[in-house]
């Protein structure tokens, strides 16, 4: 799987997690230099409490575009040091 955004590939693995729809990419798969921490946080009931990345990409920034659980609830162990994206991002093989 690749996600990709503003033309640019931002993560890319065949070990993503599929929950509710999306794809969580390890996060060592990430191409660190297109994110930066967002101080946005949103908590989900059987997931946790999510933080948030900014996306730039040739000059451009997509913010928030980017989530993942720092500290996932039991439920959702599966998902931690994962990210996955909306707002635009592209995820397919």
């Amino acid at each position: 799987m690749k996600a990709t955004w503003n033309g640019t590939v931002i993560a890319e693995s065949d070990q993503t997690v599929v929950v509710e729809g999306n794809h969580y990419f390890p996060e060592a798969s990430l191409k660190k230099e297109y994110f930066t921490a967002s101080p946005t946080h949103t908590t989900c009931g059987w997931k946790g409490v999510a933080s948030y990345y900014t996306l730039n990409v040739n000059g451009e920034s997509n913010k928030d575009a980017a989530w993942f659980y720092p500290e996932p609830k039991d439920a959702a162990k599966n998902i931690k040091n994962h990210v996955a994206f909306w707002k635009g991002v592209v995820t397919a093989n």
